[in-house]
């Protein structure tokens, strides 16, 4: 069973460390308001996982997955946060890179918890990734629930781990970023890259 779960870290890993939503919306509450909110955020991402996680081991992801209509519906709302959020940035770094915005919670247009829960919770990929590949990836010398219940922790902590060191590596660069001409170009990018996955969601099939 070792050796098989030693495989499925691996891959679970590998597909952790993948750019993708969850570390532009990260970086995005790095950069606006400090590594605080960004660590708040990947608890709610964390959360977000935890949920779709008991949602798979209940069977209800595969039931969301497997309905064309609630898919869409969720996928389209998913997109739809993402190129908000994006806009947003735009919008705020629009004026000039020399405009440094204020640190704190009013900066960062919302909870920065309830952000990173909604984008990810309105991420139907997770649920067709808990539903199709983590069964493949489960020890099968485990009952099927006790195996997904584990391997869903298991990806939780490997996210938190990873968001929470790319964190840890932004903030050291601190000095860096806090220049108004590097936050305002890294602000506007990551406000592009957000809206950039925003429509990869909308448009990639289900």
């Amino acid at each position: 069973m070792l050796t098989h779960l030693a495989a499925a870290i691996g891959v679970l890993g590998l597909l952790t460390i993948v750019p993708g939503p969850d570390m532009a919306v990260v970086t995005r509450r790095a950069l606006v308001a400090g590594p605080a909110d960004a660590f708040r955020t990947i608890a709610g991402i964390a959360t977000g996982l935890l949920l779709w996680g008991a949602l798979a081991v209940a069977g209800l992801a595969a039931a969301l997955a497997a309905a064309p209509v609630a898919y869409l519906v969720v996928k389209l709302l998913g997109a739809g946060y993402l190129v908000l959020l994006g806009v947003q940035d735009l919008r705020r770094h629009r004026a000039a890179a020399s405009a440094v915005p204020e640190a704190g919670p009013s900066a960062g247009a919302g909870s920065p918890c309830r952000t990173g829960l909604i984008s990810n919770v309105l991420n139907p990929k997770i649920a067709v990734f808990y539903t199709g590949l983590l069964p493949a990836l489960a020890p099968p010398q485990l009952p099927a629930a006790w195996a997904m219940t584990l391997l869903v922790l298991l990806h939780d902590a490997l996210t938190i781990a990873w968001l929470g060191g790319y964190t840890l590596l932004l903030s050291r660069a601190g000095p860096v970023l806090q220049k108004p001409r590097i936050r305002g170009a890294l602000g506007r990018t990551t406000g592009v890259v957000l809206i950039g996955f925003g429509l990869v969601v909308a448009t990639t099939a289900g």
